[in-house]
């Protein structure tokens, strides 16, 4: 469950005011909005990785708005997947447990568990130069998921995909939710993609999240 209510947010000279909205747990929704109308730094606020002015952000009925990132229960991917070039998939896939120093018979079953759902196992020990648009994408995924978040967040996650790419990513996406029992939030531009994905499509527009 994701609860945001009256949020004020300022970066620089931009600034979204008394936003709120919510999507129930479990469910898929999608945050569509014009360029620049604030979208991704809404994502990252609920993140952790920008500051609040005001306000309350609610996950999971626990109150995180002052909470680190790493505490709020959430995967996240974002626009440009931030990979490690150095690293393989299957180091990536792993990466967040051994953050929080999981023992080997907790990581190797995940990072297989992960391989699997994403049907990357073939991709374990390539790294990022070698990976296609939706390989990388997938890699990104799993790494947010690998921790087992009750919230994930997604910054226009089929962005500049192929269409046969981005209609394999849309089915992923739709299977990892049903499977998981995740609650996404995901920003996008594509009125199309929205519209096969989300239980629920939300618009940031003048400031206010509504529902389409």
């Amino acid at each position: 469950m994701i609860a945001v209510e009256h949020l004020t947010l300022r970066v620089g000279a931009f600034a979204l005011k008394d936003v709120s909205f919510a999507v129930p747990a479990g469910q898929y929704a999608v945050l569509m909005g014009r360029t620049g109308a604030g979208k991704t730094t809404l994502l990252e606020a609920l993140c952790g990785l920008k500051p609040v002015a005001g306000g309350t952000i609610r996950l999971n009925e626990r109150d995180v708005t002052r909470l680190k990132p790493a505490e709020r229960g959430i995967g996240y991917v974002p626009q440009d997947r931030a990979l490690f070039q150095t690293m393989t998939v299957r180091e990536h896939l792993a990466f967040a447990l051994v953050s929080r120093t999981a023992g080997r018979e907790i990581i190797e079953p995940r990072v297989a568990e992960l391989a699997r759902l994403l049907g990357i196992e073939h991709l374990l020990e390539r790294k990022p130069p070698g990976l296609s648009g939706g390989e990388a994408q997938r890699v990104a995924l799993g790494r947010a998921l690998s921790v087992r978040p009750g919230i994930l967040c997604l910054d226009e996650p089929l962005n500049a995909l192929d269409d046969e790419t981005r209609q394999g990513m849309q089915r992923l996406l739709a299977e990892v939710q049903q499977s998981t029992g995740v609650t996404i939030l995901h920003v996008t531009h594509n009125l199309e993609e929205a519209e096969q994905l989300a239980d629920r499509i939300l618009v940031l527009r003048e400031g206010k999240v509504v529902a389409k």
